[in-house]
């Protein structure tokens, strides 16, 4: 819960001056011995801890969702292994449903019910971005962002791009994600009026070297209103969009 959503409940009655003072007396933390817990961090930003799966210990990276949980009622991490997910899994075996998408790498346990508002535009450059894609979209829609996706649009057959234009110039904000020259982003650019978040990725041959060639053509990209994260960045990106997708929506 936000720091605003506690006062507008304060203000309407609907909790006492007891509640909100202990809300606003909590810990900044919570120590774990291994993990600080950054409990709080919902009602600072508007976006609750997220957790990065990858080299974490099973042991550890269940407690910390099971902890999330607690808190927030929801988890949501990112680059997660299949094995990690069933070690999750098992650990709320008497709880709720865990889902994991392996195409993403996204594990979550997500309230149920959850609305989505407004658009982003999620288009990849070729199928073999859509993993980088996904986690940007999965990561928009926890937060509560409607999402598009339209993959598949690389340069090489432009005409691809220019038939789905229309749902693409009617998003918020447009989560571009592309790997050998990254040239989707410079195009999109010049035909959309609204953000474009770039995401290279690691997807190419030789020269690219690992996602290194988009990303400085994205950097180096003379189209208007880019902004680029990093490599195969998607959780970044779909962050960001949300963050762009929930101003137009105010």
């Amino acid at each position: 819960m936000t720091t605003r959503e506690m006062l507008e409940k304060l203000q309407n009655g609907e909790i006492s001056i007891d509640e909100a003072e202990r809300f606003f007396r909590q810990d900044m933390y919570e120590d774990m011995g291994y993990a600080k817990l950054d409990t709080l961090r919902e009602s600072r930003t508007g976006f609750p801890e997220v957790i990065f799966c990858e080299g974490k210990q099973d042991a550890y990276l269940a407690d910390i969702c099971r902890k999330l949980y607690e808190k927030n009622g929801e988890f949501l991490g990112t680059r997660a292994s299949k094995h990690q997910a069933e070690a999750v899994r098992q650990a709320f075996s008497q709880g709720p449903e865990i889902r994991y998408d392996e195409v993403s790498r996204i594990l979550k346990l997500e309230k149920p019910g959850k609305e989505q508002t407004g658009c982003i535009a999620v288009c990849s450059g070729g199928t073999a971005d859509i993993p980088v894609a996904e986690e940007a979209a999965q990561t928009a829609e926890f937060f509560g962002a409607k999402c598009e996706r339209i993959y598949d649009i690389g340069v090489s057959g432009l005409h691809r791009l220019l038939g789905n234009l229309d749902r693409i110039q009617a998003a918020n904000c447009v989560v571009a994600v592309a790997g050998m020259e990254g040239a989707l982003v410079s195009v999109l650019g010049g035909l959309v009026e609204n953000p474009v978040i770039a995401v290279p990725t690691s997807v190419g041959y030789g020269v690219s070297e690992g996602g290194k060639t988009a990303l400085r053509a994205m950097l180096s990209s003379c189209a208007n209103g880019v902004a680029v994260v990093n490599i195969d960045n998607g959780y970044g990106a779909g962050y960001l969009a949300t963050q762009i997708n929930r101003l137009a929506c105010r």
